[in-house]
C-alpha cells in the first residue's frame, strides 16, 4: 500500500510563466484505457503466468536478478521498455515496477505491517506526512495520506485511496490500490492553508494506481510493486528542467518504498515502534 503512496511523479515544476493545467476528459480516458490493457496482462500473470516479473526474464538475467535480491538490493524496471512514456493527450503516464526480497519474514507479517495505515507516516517520512485509516471492511481499505515531495520545489498533496488485498494461496497474495482524490495543497501547515481545485492545479499528480504482489519463498517474502501514475505533460520550454523528474523520481520512489519496507521487517520494526 505504501508503495502506491510513494510512487509519486513530479512531471512539472513551478516556474515563471507556468500556470495551472486542467485535467481533461480525453486525458482521463487515455489513462484508463492504458490501465485496462495492463490489468488484463496482470490477470494472466497472476492466474498461471509469471507471478513475479523477474521470473519472465531470460534465464541468465533471471539468475542475476535473484542474486541481487538475495543481497538485499531493490531491482527496478521502466515499463514499457525503451525508457519512454506512453503518449496520451494532455498528460504523461509513468509506469515502473520494482522487486525486493525480505528474508526471515512471512506473508502474514508482511501484510499486517503494510495494513497499519495509521502509523505509516512514522516509517515512510518525509514522503508521507500524515496517514490515516478511514474505513476497513475485511480486506478492503479506505486510506488518507498527505504526501510531500521536494526536488527544487516542494509539493504537498492530500490523497485518498481505495485499497483491496486478495489472498491467492497460502504463500501468495496481491493488492490493488487506486487514488480516488488527489488535491494539491497550498501553504501547508499555515493558517491560510488551502487546496487547489481537484484536476485544475499544477498537475504534479492526477492519478496513481499501485499493484503489489507477495510471494513467500526461499525463507522470506518477495515483494513486487508496480505503479502507474498520471501527470500533466511537460511544457516544451521547461523540458530541460522537468525531464530529470520524469526519469528519476518514479524509480526513486519505488526503491525508497521497497527498501524501507525491507529494512523495517528485517529488523522486526513496525511504524509504531
Amino acid at each position: 500500500m505504501v508503495g502506491f503512496v510513494l510512487a509519486i511523479t513530479l512531471a512539472f515544476v513551478h516556474a515563471p510563466n507556468a500556470g495551472a493545467e486542467q485535467l481533461r476528459p480525453e486525458t482521463i480516458a487515455a489513462f484508463n484505457a492504458y490501465v485496462q490493457q495492463r490489468e488484463k496482462q496482470m490477470s494472466n500473470e497472476v492466474n498461471g503466468g509469471s507471478f513475479l516479473w523477474v521470473d519472465a526474464r531470460p534465464t541468465s538475467e533471471r539468475e542475476e536478478y535473484y542474486g541481487l535480491l538475495k543481497k538485499g538490493e531493490v531491482i527496478t524496471e521502466h515499463l514499457p521498455p525503451a525508457n519512454s512514456q506512453p503518449t496520451i493527450p494532455g498528460g504523461l503516464i509513468h509506469h515502473w515496477i520494482g522487486t525486493v526480497f525480505i528474508p526471515g519474514t512471512t506473508l502474514a507479517n508482511t501484510l499486517t505491517f503494510l495494513q497499519d495505515y495509521d502509523d505509516q507516516y512514522k516509517l515512510y517520512a518525509p514522503d508521507v506526512q500524515r496517514s490515516k485509516l478511514l474505513q476497513r471492511n475485511g480486506n478492503d481499505f479506505k486510506v488518507f495520506l498527505r504526501l510531500k515531495k521536494t526536488k527544487v520545489i516542494t509539493a504537498i498533496l492530500d490523497t485518498n485511496y481505495d485499497v483491496k488485498y486478495v489472498p491467492i494461496s497460502a504463500d501468495r497474495a496481491v493488492s490493488y490500490s487506486y487514488s480516488t482524490r488527489i488535491a494539491e495543497v497550498e501553504n501547508a501547515g499555515k493558517p491560510n492553508e488551502s487546496e487547489k481545485p481537484v484536476g485544475d492545479d499544477s498537475g504534479f499528480m492526477w492519478r496513481l494506481n499501485s499493484y503489489w504482489r507477495f510471494l513467500q519463498r526461499d525463507g522470506g517474502v518477495y515483494v513486487q510493486l508496480e505503479a502507474i501514475s498520471l501527470t500533466r505533460d511537460i511544457p516544451a520550454a521547461l523540458g530541460w528542467l522537468v525531464k530529470p523528474f520524469v526519469t528519476s523520481i518514479p524509480r526513486g520512489s519505488i526503491e525508497f518504498t521497497l527498501s524501507r519496507t525491507r529494512q523495517a521487517l528485517v529488523h522486526g520494526k513496525h511504524p509504531q515502534d
